[in-house]
């Protein structure tokens, strides 16, 4: 077994392409170990399916950044102020009793029945965007759908009028990628953070002027009622417009180049439609763009799975290292639509299971559907060597993925993998 340096860097364009060979050896090596993230905070990684689970249910750990220590606030606590203490008490950062409460407050518009409901809308939606593209030829699945359908799903769903929908910089969903306060990309980053908060601030106004019947009016009524506060508003509007639709496009991109990588099952599902439901969750426990899970903290010193760890420094649970666990799952680096059953952790576990988790399994299923229908003979145009892998902590998904579809063309496939064009 090899040499690891302590702590284990995480960040790297080797790591962010393919993080599977590393958390395969630290699995193999233990259940916990001591990691490095590329703004310099370290922190303690839960690898391996059983630990994983525990430490999603594990009471002890606390998501509230309050309960973290000096040396995490001086490196992780990069959003500067007063966005941080305005925008990061959402859902993803509270506790019992304070996140039963919020949590309540959305769960019915994400519900599966209202979900189900809404489907023929979100179909749609799919084919508007593919009937944009010409019947055969290339184009950036992410730019000409991948970027889009989550967004145009989501605001129907929370109720986004469509002014603010066409306003809407998809740039914006970069203030969850890290950028320290000596970043030459720093003041980029904070021009980013003051455009959303402005945004958010013209919403809230525009919501209170013109309520209606959805998510967001009951989410203002909520704060001029007194049950949440001003920040708790903007937080969790935040996170909608964020964390709600953009690891969905992530996952899109990443399950779009799994198939790539595996024509034979890009194959069997083009053919075999009836297939999709099984072949998402496959694909989400293959390859989640929820790589990792956001911080959480012990209140004491405390053991985890025979490590020491002392109070306020950072645990990160990897959904990926645990849905590619060989003690959990057989074959457990083999893409297959059998599996069954598939008790993936790609939504996380717990008290912090996602919220919007049907909803993104109904557009997964909507998008790979349309796509492998509507462009035939689906195919790469560029090596795999060239996709690159969004520099996010926490998340997996390419910015770009060029294919070739319909006439001959693209990169050719051989043995699974894209060959150099």
């Amino acid at each position: 077994m090899s040499t690891l340096p302590d702590p284990v860097p995480l960040y790297g364009a080797e790591y962010t392409r393919d993080p599977y060979p590393l958390y395969a050896e630290l699995r193999a090596r233990g259940p916990v170990h001591r990691v490095r993230f590329p703004s310099g905070v370290c922190a303690w990684l839960v690898t391996g399916y059983e630990a994983a689970h525990q430490a999603l249910t594990d009471a002890r750990l606390g998501k509230h950044h309050s309960r973290g220590n000096a040396a995490w606030r001086a490196r992780a606590s990069i959003m500067p102020e007063p966005q941080h203490s305005q925008l990061q008490v959402h859902l993803l950062h509270q506790d019992p009793p304070r996140h039963t409460a919020l949590r309540r407050l959305i769960t019915d518009a994400f519900a599966p029945q209202r979900v189900a409901a809404l489907e023929p809308r979100f179909r749609a939606m799919a084919e508007a965007l593919l009937d944009r593209l010409p019947e055969r030829g290339e184009a950036d699945l992410v730019e000409a759908f991948a970027a889009h359908f989550p967004f145009q799903v989501l605001a129907h769903v929370i109720g986004l009028p469509e002014q603010f929908s066409g306003r809407f910089d998809r740039d914006w969903g970069k203030v969850v990628q890290p950028v320290g306060p000596k970043d030459p990309g720093r003041p980029a980053y904070e021009a980013r953070l003051r455009g959303l908060q402005q945004y958010i601030a013209d919403l809230v106004v525009h919501k209170r002027r013109e309520p209606g019947e959805d998510l967001l009016s009951r989410l203002v009524a909520a704060r001029d009622a007194g049950g949440i506060g001003q920040e708790e508003l903007d937080s969790m509007i935040f996170q909608l417009l964020v964390a709600g639709q953009e690891p969905v496009t992530h996952q899109i991109s990443t399950a779009l180049v799994a198939l790539l990588r595996h024509p034979e099952r890009l194959a069997e599902l083009a053919g075999r439609p009836e297939l999709l439901p099984r072949a998402v969750e496959e694909l989400l426990r293959y390859d989640s763009a929820f790589e990792l899970t956001t911080w959480r903290f012990f209140a004491e010193d405390a053991e985890l799975h025979g490590t020491r760890i002392p109070a306020g420094d950072s645990v990160i649970v990897s959904l990926c290292a645990a849905n590619r666990d060989p003690e959990r799952f057989a074959d457990a680096d083999t893409l297959d639509f059998d599996r069954s059953p598939n008790p993936h952790l790609a939504f996380g576990h717990g008290i912090h299971f996602c919220p919007g988790a049907a909803l993104a399994r109904l557009e997964l299923q909507i998008a790979l559907g349309a796509l492998l229908r509507r462009l035939p003979d689906l195919r790469p145009a560029v090596a795999d060597g060239e996709l690159r892998w969004i520099p996010a902590v926490l998340a997996r998904g390419v910015d770009r993925l060029p294919v070739a579809y319909g006439a001959a063309g693209g990169c050719p496939v051989s043995g699974g993998a894209v060959s150099a064009c």
